[in-house]
């Protein structure tokens, strides 16, 4: 019988550069840039022919014929074709929840090594016919005889021809995301020049990290591109400032393209391991994965803002962990906006929210900007949906093994990342 729980080593990971949408990935699928990603990760660590216990990613934006997703790119690898794989989709925190999904099959002792992931592309966004045209064809494909065929046919209307492209909107508000983040932003009275300071930094980090040569080995370059052509090293609060407005009242936006993610396309991985597993294959642990935790939050008909639900999660993880978050030596919050930086800060140091809002008895606390995203973050990045999780967890678990060989001492990351539809999800890793 396996002792359980095990732990569950964070071996390294691999991701395309993320590209912003309809520039150097145009034409690439969600199945080109998962096998990409996947790909470089086998190479890197030698897994050719290997039987791995599981892969599990997903996509957000998703065409039909991607219903089998991460099993087509598994048998599009040099992985062994025995390699079982699954989906999985919770919007922007798809990666993460897949790395919680192959991490707890890993503690229970059902498989010893397993690789989690997510794609996506806008700029090969599904677009789909319209549903009077879709119910024509499918009443169409139904007819058993030339009058009834004839019938469905005389049912076409012009209007039919108009497609359905993805919708940007949330389905419950009619808002976009963008549009509740604005809401959000004006409760928490964010000011522009204080998001604008949100994204210089993450571009400044960003470049730094690629100067001293962090990505080298989380990084495969793909169709040309080399690193993330979304980053603006040159980026400056002066600069920012120039920006037009994007959401909400034009008389007291403070959100713009600067300080908000781009539509980008690009994929990652992340490959987990039993100790033992990674013992015999020679490959050290950079990070241990210790616990996970998901949220979501009432957004509809509550006060709560859309992206708010990790803020929620953060606190039930670490008291599960008899954490603080002075406990931590880096944090990582997914930079959906700045806006969605400064809000999640905010109410952690509020008191009052943190007592009406988390039931807490006094605020969670601050975080130390400088431990903050410190080798960039989604705003520099760009924000490939599902691939954003697998771009944290690695870059997260290597930063830690960086800092512990720097003074021998043990170091923690903890990682924060919202999600469409009101969710959430948090995580810490121990080195």
């Amino acid at each position: 019988m396996i002792d359980t729980p095990r732990r569950v080593a964070v071996l390294g990971g691999n991701r395309t550069p993320f590209a912003r949408a309809n520039t150097a990935y145009r034409t690439a699928s969600n199945h080109d840039l998962l096998t990409a990603a996947l790909d470089g990760l086998v190479a890197r660590f030698g897994l050719a022919g290997e039987r791995l216990g599981q892969v599990t990613a997903g996509a957000v934006l998703k065409h039909s014929r991607d219903f089998n997703l991460t099993r087509e790119t598994v048998l599009s690898t040099s992985l062994d074709p025995s390699t079982p794989a699954s989906d999985v989709q919770m919007a922007c925190a798809t990666g993460l929840e897949a790395t919680i999904t192959i991490a707890n099959k890993i503690a229970l002792g059902q498989i010893d090594v397993g690789v989690s992931g997510g794609s996506d592309t806008t700029s090969d966004a599904p677009i789909a016919v319209s549903e009077g045209l879709r119910r024509l064809l499918l009443n169409l494909g139904a007819a058993k005889t030339v009058p009834q065929q004839l019938r469905a046919i005389a049912g076409f209307r012009p209007q039919h021809l108009a497609p359905l492209t993805p919708s940007v909107a949330e389905p419950r508000t009619g808002l976009s995301m963008g549009q509740h983040m604005a809401r959000t932003a004006e409760h928490w009275k964010l000011t522009r020049e204080a998001q604008d300071e949100v994204a210089a930094a993450s571009h400044r980090n960003l470049a730094a990290a690629y100067e001293r040569g962090f990505f080298d080995d989380l990084i495969t370059p793909y169709l040309g591109l080399a690193k993330d052509n979304t980053l603006r090293p040159d980026s400056t609060v002066d600069k920012l400032a120039k920006l037009k407005t994007v959401f909400g009242d034009p008389t007291t936006a403070t959100m713009t393209a600067g300080n908000s993610t781009p539509l980008t396309d690009g994929a990652s991985a992340v490959l987990l391991a039993e100790e033992t597993w990674a013992a015999d294959h020679g490959i050290a642990a950079l990070a241990w994965l210790i616990d996970a935790e998901t949220a979501a939050v009432d957004f509809v008909h509550g006060a709560e803002g859309l992206l708010m639900a990790p803020v929620h999660a953060v606190p039930r993880l670490l008291a599960r962990n008899d954490l603080s978050l002075a406990d931590f030596d880096i944090v990582e919050i997914h930079e959906a906006f700045a806006a969605t930086v400064l809000a999640t800060l905010g109410a952690w140091e509020s008191e009052e929210y943190c007592r009406q809002e988390l039931g807490l008895s006094s605020a969670l606390g601050s975080v130390d900007r400088s431990k903050l995203n410190v080798n960039g973050s989604s705003l520099a990045t760009g924000h490939p949906f599902a691939a954003t999780g697998g771009r944290i967890v690695a870059s997260a678990a290597k930063q830690l093994a960086q800092l512990k060989a720097a003074d021998g001492g043990p170091k923690r990351a903890l990682i924060s990342v919202c999600a469409a539809g009101g969710q959430g999800a948090a995580m810490i890793l121990e080195a």
